[in-house]
């Protein structure tokens, strides 16, 4: 396992106190109506109640900040990002409170809710190309010209050091006896920052714990680079859930992923639209399709032997 000093224990403890408390102690706790349909605990944590209504306020806050504490960003100098929504309205969030312009690169097919909610976070945004990576290429080319640092999700080690935050509080659960420890966490994967940095602190601290990603059968570049060893990208990413759709692997992600990650594995299109209307029945909060993931994983694969971790990412539909 690659050893990267942002993803050791103490780094992702001491990070986490320096995330705006608005995106910490998100809901945790085991969900009955799921537990009955999987025969085992479901731990339930959600990430949506918060001012961008996804997990990606946590990683943004700190690199974003970080880039500002290194003097690559400023008043004088903006950040750019390219997005499918939920990472634009992070970047954009921390910008804002900083005083730092904010320029967000996105598809033409992009969101419209997303959109208006990064607009309203005062970025100025962008829409070109037909899927997210041709909007990544304008992207990186407008970064170029224009002298503005981008920040790339899943390149950023502190993007994951953010997202690490979340497993640490529900082993803090664990360890307060409010929830059982998880013998499997299934995760909703995109670029790949959300697993390894939720990998990072659970192999620390629940080593037993197994650690599965999901991506959709329709934009697996990261399923692909993960059983190559590589970074591998597919020609396109025809999914719903646009949060995990990206055809361009991240080679600093793929890089991360051995030791940390027990199985890369991919679901339906049905089996996606299935989970969000099974969690929005159960919860009864807005779930979004990449969050859908998590427990489309889970009802897909043999039942686990122990509690299972469930991660809603996001309700930006």
């Amino acid at each position: 396992m690659l050893t990267v000093p942002e993803l050791e224990p103490a780094a992702i403890r001491a990070a986490r106190d320096r995330i705006d408390p608005a995106f910490l102690g998100s809901p945790q706790f085991v969900h009955e109506g799921l537990t009955r349909r999987l025969g085992v605990p479901v731990i339930v944590k959600v990430e949506t109640v918060n001012p961008i209504r996804s997990f990606k306020g946590r990683g943004t806050w700190l690199a974003v900040h970080a880039l500002a504490g290194e003097g690559r960003i400023g008043p004088d100098r903006a950040i750019l990002c390219v997005t499918a929504g939920n990472f634009g309205q992070g970047v954009a969030y921390a910008a804002r409170a900083l005083g730092i312009p904010c320029v967000v690169f996105t598809s033409v097919h992009a969101n419209r809710g997303k959109l208006a909610r990064m607009r309203a976070l005062g970025a100025d945004v962008i829409e070109t190309g037909e899927d997210f990576d041709a909007a990544g290429a304008a992207a990186t080319e407008y970064a170029a010209t224009h002298g503005v640092e981008q920040i790339v999700d899943g390149d950023d080690v502190r993007i994951s050091t953010g997202a690490a935050s979340l497993a640490l509080e529900v082993t803090d659960g664990v360890a307060r006896g409010h929830l059982p420890a998880p013998v499997v966490a299934s995760i909703p994967v995109g670029n790949g920052a959300l697993i390894n940095g939720v990998a990072s602190w659970l192999r620390a601290e629940l080593p037993a714990c197994r650690i599965v990603g999901i991506q959709a059968e329709a934009a697996d570049a990261m399923v692909r680079s993960f059983k190559a060893g590589r970074p591998i990208d597919t020609e396109s990413a025809e999914t719903y859930a646009d949060g995990i759709a990206a055809r361009v692997s991240i080679p600093a992600a793929v890089a991360l992923m051995p030791g940390r990650i027990d199985e890369m594995r991919t679901v339906s299109e049905a089996e996606l639209h299935e989970g969000q209307a099974i969690l929005t029945e159960e919860l009864g909060i807005t779930v979004e399709g990449a969050a859908a993931a998590s427990w489309a994983g889970l009802v897909t694969a043999p039942a686990p032997p122990g509690p299972a971790l469930l991660i809603v990412t996001g309700s930006n539909v």
